[in-house]
């Protein structure tokens, strides 16, 4: 027998299991199941999933609804690009748009209050990673990402791209005021 010549039997599905290999075959899948329930259980109990709800926008059309809440609820602006702070009332519907290499506008949030968060991309993918309470969105150009929030502990909050898109992607960083 040769290892460069075909099997003399080429029918070896009906060859008998050996024991130690079946009692593998046998744990692996009784793990693969256990695993399968795992993520079932995170998801449900675990808490650490967002339920976002997703809708089709153009950038026209999300432009127009963060502008009109930038109008309404501007408080100040920051930085040197002039970005406007909004402080809209609990309960609201807060846009957050993000754009290369900047997100837009920032906001200034109520502690223990419920705001819905409507998050969109213009150009490409980008990601809202809010630190440090570690909440990932991938946002992509064409979906209204809409999360409701509330925060439950004031301070200034992070808000960084995780998805790369470009050369300045590591500016790409905004903040979250919680009073």
């Amino acid at each position: 027998m040769s290892a460069i010549l075909p099997p003399a039997e080429r029918l070896w599905w009906k060859h008998p299991l050996d024991r130690v290999e079946g009692t593998w075959i046998v744990l692996a899948l009784i793990w693969c199941l256990i695993m399968f329930a795992m993520m079932v259980g995170w998801h449900i109990y675990g808490k650490q999933n967002l339920s976002t709800e997703t809708y089709r926008t153009t950038p026209v059309q999300f432009s127009k609804k963060a502008q009109a809440m930038v109008d309404k609820y501007t408080v100040r602006t920051e930085t040197d690009q002039k970005i406007p702070v909004v402080a809209p009332p609990a309960g609201s519907d807060v846009y957050l748009t993000a754009r290369l290499w900047s997100f837009w506008p920032i906001l200034e949030l109520e502690k223990d209050k419920t705001y819905r968060l409507h998050l969109t991309s213009m150009d490409y993918n980008h990601g809202f990673s809010l630190q440090p309470v570690n909440i990932n969105i991938q946002i992509v150009p064409g979906f209204e990402h809409v999360i409701n929030i509330t925060p439950n502990k004031a301070g200034t909050y992070s808000v960084l791209c995780n998805e790369f898109c470009g050369i300045n992607h590591h500016t790409m960083v905004s903040r979250l005021y919680v009073k």
